[in-house]
């Protein structure tokens, strides 16, 4: 492994370990909000003891998301000096605001969880709803500092130099918006899906059914209400790469050739060397109305785009079909569970309805995941779309291989102390939160 695959590869792992933290930390308070806020109206002690469950999830969330975000933020010194040289001063605000807001979030969420017996009731609620708007706007902010990379903006950039630089305008960039809309509403997706799926399962053996039954309700709601909204946070997202990065759309779809009425690509096996898709499902025009919302217009393909200048195909493609797949998937449980809510009560029951959300508990992270592969590869070979290479922003320093190795050995030991902890926690609810 070349130290360049390494610091790419250290990156990648960063960043899919921490995305997870991250939407969990973005999402969670939220649902301890509306617990308590049962609590506090119906005086029901189960909302409590869900909220109190909660809130141990999100302390542990917390603790680990700052751990992996630090981290973060020192390898984009370390393994990227050359952009971070040049793009610190342009994308610095986001990453300011977004530690600004991680300290109100910590704050917020020490008060919460001391506060209970200690603070008034609505004000003790209010902590935890600070908890949520604060963590939300960080991962925003992060997001925004992406779209920067995505959609280069507030800067001239001439000579080699970057002049005239405009903070605001960096961030609130041309690609902000939609990628903060779809990252937050699949945030909510996965996460509901996820804590909806434990708690299904938990209902299915047996254990705790009053406390996992309420527990359940609230998240499945969340994110089945988000996985229905996701696809038109997609299209928005879709007919803006279209414009911006058509290099990323053509090789989302494995779009070699340049045409009118192109076909959306469903499936299939890029094959780079010939120019095609084998074993493809397509549907003709489709493509067009995705990108530009007329089903007879043009679509860039490769050909037109410069052979160095390609993302590498068949992983964008492949990352893409998986995200567009768990969604689908998602939607399809949302749609079921809210046609029990409205029309057919019985079905809330049946096991087959929480088995369902028992299989789909990974669906969504593992959407997220390949959604940031499809951002992330599909903008190489560029770390600033048009104006720098990737290969031209990596550390000389060599050695980054031993890097990425112990790295991935502080991973894997923190994803399982989180997996040992979230474990017991779940084991534990009878004698620590499903009491009176």
């Amino acid at each position: 492994m070349n130290d360049f695959i390494a610091a790419r590869s250290q990156m990648a792992l960063s960043l899919g370990f921490h995305i997870i933290f991250s939407c969990i930390g973005m999402v969670m308070p939220f649902f301890m909000a509306v617990a308590h806020y049962y609590y506090l109206k119906t005086g029901q002690t189960v909302y409590k003891n869900v909220t109190k469950a909660w809130s141990k999830g999100v302390a542990i969330f917390f603790a680990t998301g700052a751990v992996s975000g630090t981290v973060l933020s020192f390898e984009l010194g370390l393994l990227w000096p050359e952009f971070m040289k040049h793009a610190g001063p342009i994308f610095g605000m986001p990453f300011s605001l977004e530690g600004t807001a991680f300290f109100i979030e910590a704050i917020a969420l020490g008060f919460f969880l001391y506060g209970w017996d200690r603070f008034n009731p609505w004000f003790h609620w209010f902590t935890g709803v600070v908890v949520g708007v604060s963590g939300l706007a960080s991962g925003i902010l992060v997001v925004a500092a992406n779209a920067w990379m995505n959609s280069p903006a507030g800067f001239e950039y001439l000579n080699g130099q970057y002049l005239n630089i405009d903070p605001i305008a960096a961030m609130f960039n041309e690609a902000w918006f939609s990628q903060a809309l779809h990252m937050t509403i699949a945030a909510f997706a996965a996460t509901g899906f996820a804590v909806a799926g434990v708690h299904a399962l938990m209902i299915l053996r047996g254990n705790n059914v009053i406390f996992h039954t309420k527990s359940f309700t609230i998240a499945a709601v969340f994110g089945c209400a988000a996985a229905i909204v996701q696809p038109l946070s997609g299209d928005i997202s879709a007919k803006d790469v279209a414009i911006r990065q058509p290099a990323k759309l053509a090789a989302m779809e494995a779009h070699f050739h340049t045409e009118k009425s192109a076909s959306l690509i469903v499936g299939g096996i890029p094959n780079e060397a010939e120019k095609k898709v084998d074993f493809a499902i397509k549907l003709p025009g489709f493509l067009s109305f995705l990108a530009h919302g007329d089903f007879t217009a043009e679509v860039t393909g490769l050909d037109r785009i410069p052979e160095e200048n390609h993302p590498p195909v068949a992983v964008t493609h492949y990352a893409f079909q998986i995200m567009v797949g768990m969604g689908m998937a998602m939607m399809l449980v949302s749609v079921l569970y809210f046609t029990a809510l409205w029309k057919k009560r019985k079905w809330l029951q049946e096991p087959w309805l929480l088995k369902l959300f028992a299989i789909a508990t990974p669906l969504g992270f593992i959407a997220v995941e390949a959604g940031w592969t499809v951002t992330e590869v599909g903008r190489q070979p560029w770390i600033i779309y048009g104006i720098m290479r990737t290969a031209n922003a990596v550390t000389p320093m060599p050695g980054i291989a031993y890097s990425f190795y112990l790295f991935t050995a502080i991973y894997v030991s923190l994803a399982a102390f989180v997996v040992f902890m979230l474990y017991r926690q779940i084991r534990m609810v009878g004698k620590l939160y499903d009491v009176d």
